[in-house]
């Protein structure tokens, strides 16, 4: 299965937040083309290499709903991916949330 999906990746800091988005390959878990949304977010380096760190997490959208789920940030690889615990648990989740009909905004 060659199915990947665009989500955004939050990395929570202490005081500040740093926003990216990236594709998520459901096979594999591997999260591919970060792109920050700030123009400072990498400017410090990655992410989660900074003393402030907490966590990351990702959020999968289909129009006005969303499944928010755990990302592992590799420091030595400066690179994101999601366990197979975790995939699993979202392909799940993803999976109702894209067999829903989007609900119509008035």
């Amino acid at each position: 299965m060659d199915l990947k999906l665009p989500i955004t990746i939050v990395d929570e800091l202490t005081d500040d937040e740093v926003r990216s988005e990236g594709e998520l390959d459901l096979a594999s878990g591997e999260i591919r083309h970060v792109r920050y949304l700030d123009a400072q977010g990498g400017a410090q380096g990655f992410p989660a290499a900074r003393d402030d760190y907490e966590f990351t997490l990702g959020i999968l959208r289909n129009g006005a709903r969303e499944v928010e789920f755990r990302i592992e940030a590799d420091l030595l690889r400066s690179r994101y991916s999601v366990t197979a615990s975790e995939l699993l648990e979202l392909k799940v989740r993803a999976a109702k949330l894209f067999s829903q009909p989007t609900p119509k905004l008035h």
